[in-house]
């Protein structure tokens, strides 16, 4: 990665995304969205690292769509490399953009891999509670190999299952595992490279356990996703928005799923279904607000490149 010479900064904004409601706005998973850069790809998957967040967030001045319109582009790295769809992230683009407007709500059109998608925030207090459409989510059942190799990684036993897991998209496969209850959920100490030889076969991103929602819709969930560098996530958007669409059937409509405990970082990531055209929609997101504007030295690719 090239330095360009001069004093030349770029900004940084760290977003702390789907933040826990009732805590003061605290907790929620950091994620650094910057305007896009010229770099190649490389460069962008060592930013995570450099900036010290699982995920760095590229967003793109809006350009023209097939439909005639315009959308804001975006792009998700890891270490790891590029993403189709990240939920967190777009939450934390969605921010980014609100916070540069000046009115109360805010609406805009997006681009990520292939899909053209609504997304919008409301300005409360100092921060925003933002929502999108992550598109269709696509559920099948959970193989018995696949599920056997996920359930050893996790040290889980068929006995402490709520059910049958079950594996869901809106990008990349991961699997659904309900659990009885918190208790279960928060003794879960996975054997990470076991559950990366688990999913990597069939292409999982990793496995969402998940706890039986109250008749509220609150639960609790935790992801793990080793095969994409993150050994467990803080605030699992698109995950939930998997659950949201498997528990449409079981006819609950809306849901705040707890993430984050068990690395001390509250978050809560919220979904819900509505009646559709040939089936239903689904809507992700949650609280989040600004953290910090620091500037970092610009990149360029390098003349050897």
């Amino acid at each position: 990665m090239a330095r360009r010479s001069g004093p030349e900064l770029v900004p940084i904004t760290f977003v702390n995304t789907c933040q826990r409601a009732g805590q003061g706005g605290q907790g929620g998973r950091p994620t650094a969205v910057l305007d896009d850069l010229e770099m190649d790809d490389e460069e962008r998957r060592a930013l995570p690292a450099l900036l010290g967040t699982s995920h760095v967030v590229f967003v793109a001045a809006p350009a023209s769509t097939p439909d005639g319109g315009e959308a804001v582009g975006l792009r998700f790295f890891t270490s790891a490399g590029e993403l189709p769809a990240c939920g967190h992230g777009t939450v934390a683009a969605l921010t980014y953009l609100a916070s540069r407007s000046t009115g109360r709500s805010f609406h805009t059109r997006l681009s990520a891999g292939e899909r053209v998608f609504d997304g919008q925030a409301i300005r409360i207090g100092d921060g925003f509670l933002v929502s999108f459409d992550p598109g269709p989510v696509a559920l099948r059942a959970a193989t018995e190999e696949e599920t056997a190799g996920v359930l050893d990684a996790l040290g889980l036993t068929a006995a402490q299952l709520a059910g049958p897991p079950v594996v869901g998209s809106v990008g990349r496969e991961r699997m659904l595992v309900p659990v009885w209850d918190t208790a279960t959920l928060a003794a879960l100490a996975p054997d990470l490279d076991r559950l990366r030889r688990a999913c990597d076969p069939t292409e999982l991103l990793g496995c969402y356990v998940w706890t039986v929602p109250a008749a509220s819709g609150r639960g609790a969930a935790r992801m793990f996703a080793p095969s994409v560098g993150i050994d467990e996530d803080i605030a699992n958007a698109n995950g939930t928005a998997c659950l949201a669409a498997h528990l449409t059937g079981l006819g609950i409509d809306h849901i705040s799923i707890d993430m984050g405990d068990a690395v001390g970082v509250p978050s809560t990531v919220v979904a819900s279904t509505s009646p559709a055209p040939g089936g239903f929609l689904v809507s992700v997101g949650g609280h989040a607000s600004i953290d910090r504007h620091p500037t970092v030295p610009g990149y360029q690719r390098s003349s050897s490149t």
